[in-house]
């Protein structure tokens, strides 16, 4: 006796079933294909093209390099993106992405951080930059990049700041030897939720968070003039120096003697871009 017809196999169900299993079945099938483009406004930058657009209802945008590398590495800019470029353009003919989020006013506090962490997860998620950018913090954007460094020492491959503020009582308060920017040091306390005494007392800045960053093994490099009456150096680099190598963490620094007089030695021509370059580079290599 023959067997019933529905108890017989399906061929045609398995013959359709079959290709999908191996096609799901292959090693990041499509992988790539799924990785999405930038899209928004683009214009030339230096020679390369740049992508604005809106994230959280901030301003935004990603430099793309010619020839992305297969790894697809990139910098990550926390403030004043159009500072010192040169190093950006020598990454970029390597291949780096260059990505910046406008936190203006947000002094690296917790709405920075939220921002930050949500744009990260945009960058390597859906675009598939790589998972360990290196960081590049500009004077008030050290509050930024190394803030985020502390919570996701696992997310970096290094830091490479210009005069960073590393301690917000030394900038924007100004209690020690620097200038302080009340404006700044108002609107800080107010990002933060923290009353004046309270502010004076917060023991969460940059510089006092130090040891994930030192456990994780991320190198850091600074620049710094010496005469910098804006962000002093011996209460932010200089103290960094001493309290991260004490950790067992590694930091270089580049100094000059004198930063411009219109900016009270806060800014000066960058002494050797190529080296920060190279920095950046290798952190990302090594970081692979």
């Amino acid at each position: 006796m023959l067997p019933h017809p529905s108890s017989r196999p399906c061929l045609c169900r398995a013959l359709f079933v079959l290709p999908w299993l191996l096609l799901l079945s292959a090693p990041h099938a499509g992988a790539e294909s799924a990785c999405a483009d930038f899209t928004g406004e683009t214009s030339e930058w230096h020679g390369f093209e740049r992508v604005d657009f809106r994230f959280q209802g901030r301003k935004a945008h990603v430099v793309l390099p010619s020839e992305p590398l297969p790894d697809r590495p990139w910098i990550w800019r926390a403030r004043f993106p159009n500072h010192q470029t040169a190093p950006d353009l020598m990454l970029l003919e390597r291949g780096f992405h260059v990505a910046h989020v406008d936190g203006v006013h947000l002094y690296g506090g917790p709405e920075a951080q939220a921002l930050w962490d949500a744009f990260y997860a945009q960058l390597t998620g859906r675009h598939c930059l790589a998972p360990k950018p290196g960081l590049v913090a500009v004077s008030r954007g050290g509050l930024f990049a190394y803030t985020w460094a502390a919570r996701h020492p696992e997310r970096v491959a290094c830091i490479y700041a210009d005069t960073p503020v590393l301690d917000f009582k030394s900038w924007p308060a100004g209690r020690g030897a620097g200038k302080g920017a009340p404006a700044d040091w108002t609107r800080l306390r107010k990002v933060y939720g923290l009353s004046r005494r309270e502010a004076l007392r917060y023991d969460g800045n940059p510089i006092d968070r130090l040891a994930p960053l030192a456990e994780a093994d991320i190198p850091l490099l600074n620049v710094i003039s010496l005469n910098d009456a804006v962000v002093p150096p011996a209460e932010n680099t200089l103290l960094l120096v001493e309290r991260y190598r004490a950790l067992g963490g590694r930091i270089d620094v580049i100094s000059v003697p004198e930063g411009t007089t219109e900016s009270d030695g806060h800014h000066f021509p960058h002494p050797d871009p190529a080296q920060v370059a190279e920095f950046l580079a290798g952190c990302a290599a090594a970081a692979d």
